[in-house]
């Protein structure tokens, strides 16, 4: 398994190879042809970056039967998708900024996240699959009340920083049968398996290829499991992916933070 990861270095976003406790500094980037450029830097202190900037992420909602039941409804008989903007991407460890003045329930979703690592279009399970660059975390972060008012989801699931991503982008793993844990300041909140999918990954990617043509470096979300739940200024939430690591992101009200003029993540 390859780990690749994006992080910030002497004020530039750049990419690499996860070995142990350092990242080898990989040119240009893990989608096109790359090479090790000879620098290795320490992993400690080092500023990781979202892990990817999609062009799109394709989301689907209501694809764990537990958390359907919990949303009192019932599972979807067509994959029930929707978009989140690429402006929503965050990495690890840069703040969930609440929208406090719009919405007062917005909820954690820990979910895997696929990167897509080919142009994906009209494609079969087979071929989706081998258009799989690899794995990632992702918290599909949710305004609550505001997706109970209105059909369209747009703004539920697409301000700034609701889509934090990451730590890093595990290649070659078997995405049947992953535990997935998210933790709100140390509190189990979410407990499932990727085995327990309603639509499984090579099919989900197939069916959204059939709609939008899916391009390298683009991100699926799989749908999240039972035990959604509030955030609230001041706490951490922590997703956590065997073989993938551990995405974990303080949470605050934006009201108190600045808009990001140019922000890296």
């Amino acid at each position: 398994m390859t780990r690749y990861v994006r992080f910030l270095h002497d004020g530039s976003p750049r990419y690499g190879v996860l070995e142990d406790a350092e990242v080898v500094v990989i040119e240009p980037h893990p989608f096109a042809r790359h090479q090790p450029t000879g620098e290795r830097v320490g992993i400690e202190g080092l500023r990781l970056l979202a892990p990817v900037i999609p062009s799109k992420v394709v989301c689907v909602g209501k694809n764990y039967r537990d958390h359907a039941a919990e949303m009192d409804s019932e599972v979807p008989d067509e994959p029930l998708l929707f978009l989140k903007p690429s402006s929503s991407v965050i990495g690890p460890g840069e703040p969930i900024r609440l929208p406090s003045d719009l919405s007062d329930e917005v909820h954690h979703e820990a979910e895997l996240a696929v990167v897509i690592g080919a142009l994906l279009q009209r494609v079969t399970p087979e071929e989706a699959m081998a258009g799989v660059f690899g794995y990632t975390i992702g918290n599909d972060v949710t305004a609550r009340d505001l997706q109970r008012s209105e059909s369209q989801w747009f703004r539920a699931k697409g301000f700034d920083s609701f889509c934090p991503l990451g730590p890093a982008i595990a290649t070659d793993l078997d995405p049947r049968g992953l535990a997935i844990r998210c933790l709100v300041d140390g509190e189990l909140r979410q407990e499932g398996t990727t085995a327990d999918l309603v639509i499984d990954v090579a099919t989900l990617i197939s069916q959204i290829s059939q709609i939008v043509t899916l391009l390298p470096s683009d991100v699926v979300l799989t749908g999240t499991p039972a035990g959604v739940g509030p955030l609230v200024a001041g706490q951490r939430v922590r997703v956590e992916i065997d073989g993938i690591g551990v995405l974990e992101n303080p949470v605050m009200d934006r009201a108190t933070l600045a808009p990001r003029a140019n922000g890296q993540g």
